[in-house]
């Protein structure tokens, strides 16, 4: 495993301030966002579609605390830019969207520096203030990113956006799981594209390497992978990139991309400060989520009997609910993996809760992957 820092920035005065919201790209936004409020306890935010005159896209958004998911579907059969989105990868992340303190002097030195314009910078004044957007594609791939200026902004979402007036029952189910903002998204990219892709981001965005692993600190008796994580020079915004290695049978990664037909986005992690009292909230509300298998716990009680670092967390507890721990000589972290969220295994959310750790559970990857094999296997996918 390495740590990075580095100083290869677009300049510190202009500053990415964290993920701004994910916008996902689906058969249906209605059912969509309805999975997310009861799975999730997602709140209805906001909407737009024809009610609010967009006769093309309908997009609801749903919050949570600081997490903001928008799910976007075509309403005309002839919107072939959706469609052949949707045929190709089926529902997924279209766009990850960033916070900016400047969305011109990101958007133009991302342009500069190669970045593929998608949409110039936009700049909308209404009674609820001023918004700037602008948006490139992620190097090579369908996946976006947006530059979201909204310091003077207050409405709900994005301009032309309509705020839910009245709340979803379902949201009352349980009391909320708390979850309190995207700690990082997980871009998958083909075997040999990894390098590439990190480079676009130091190069094209100001990000740096974070973080890395190789296929010789990551693997099982059948899969492996290597992993890089860039982020900003502030650390709000993180990206692993992701890509197989060659093993003796077909890795979690190589499965994505061949279901997604591409790179895209994986999954995405949602921090808590209270993982257990949240797993316990996700299930009672039908969330699954991965096994590792009971070795995997006997293993963490002999390791931290050697460790100086003590968890506040009963182990047991921790067992009894699935959560894997990983720690070092200075903090730990908590997490678990939903198992897919939809038909195509292409997309699934993590659960995480850092105690000064901010690594990315490098000591759980091993028994991680063994449980996402055992259910490749019932895929028929290994």
């Amino acid at each position: 495993m390495t740590r990075a820092t580095g100083n290869n920035q677009i300049g510190n005065r202009v500053e990415y301030l964290g993920f701004d919201h994910v916008h996902f790209w689906v058969g249906n936004s209605f059912q969509a966002a309805a999975y997310y409020i009861s799975r999730f306890g997602f709140e209805p935010y906001a909407y737009r579609g024809l009610e609010t005159g967009s006769r093309k896209v309908m997009t609801q958004v749903v919050r949570q605390n600081n997490i903001v998911f928008a799910f976007s579907s075509p309403l005309e059969p002839g919107n072939t830019e959706f469609h052949r989105h949707l045929m190709r990868h089926g529902d997924g992340v279209k766009d990850v969207a960033f916070r900016v303190t400047d969305c011109f002097t990101l958007f133009e030195n991302a342009v500069r520096a190669g970045a593929v314009a998608i949409k110039p910078p936009k700049v909308e004044e209404t009674a609820e203030g001023i918004c700037i957007t602008a948006t490139i594609q992620a190097f090579d791939s369908d996946t976006w990113h947006t530059f979201v200026e909204r310091t003077k902004y207050r409405g709900p979402f994005l301009p032309g956006f309509k705020r839910f007036e009245e709340s979803d029952p379902q949201v009352n189910l349980t009391r909320p799981p708390e979850l309190q903002f995207i700690d990082h998204c997980v871009f998958n990219q083909p075997e040999g594209c990894m390098e590439k892709v990190v480079n676009w981001y130091v190069n094209t965005l100001g990000f740096h390497r974070f973080w890395s692993v190789d296929d010789k600190q990551i693997h099982t008796e059948y899969s492996s992978l290597r992993s890089v994580v860039v982020s900003d020079f502030h650390e709000r915004v993180k990206i692993p990139v992701n890509e197989p290695a060659e093993g003796r049978r077909k890795s979690q990664i190589q499965e994505f991309v061949e279901y997604y037909d591409g790179p895209g986005i994986q999954h995405i992690a949602l921090n808590t400060s209270d993982i257990a009292t949240s797993v316990a909230t996700l299930r009672q509300r039908g969330v699954s989520f991965i096994r590792v298998p009971v070795t995997y716990y006997e293993e963490k009680k002999q390791l931290l009997g050697l460790s100086t670092t003590s968890i506040r967390e009963a182990l047991d507890d921790l067992q009894s609910k699935g959560i894997l721990l990983d720690f070092d000589d200075v903090g730990y972290l908590l997490q678990i993996f939903t198992k897919p969220l939809q038909d195509r295994p292409t997309f699934f959310i993590e659960i995480i809760q850092r105690n000064l750790h901010s690594g990315f559970g490098v000591g759980n990857f091993k028994s991680l992957f063994q449980a996402i094999e055992q259910e490749q296997a019932l895929r028929g996918n290994l």
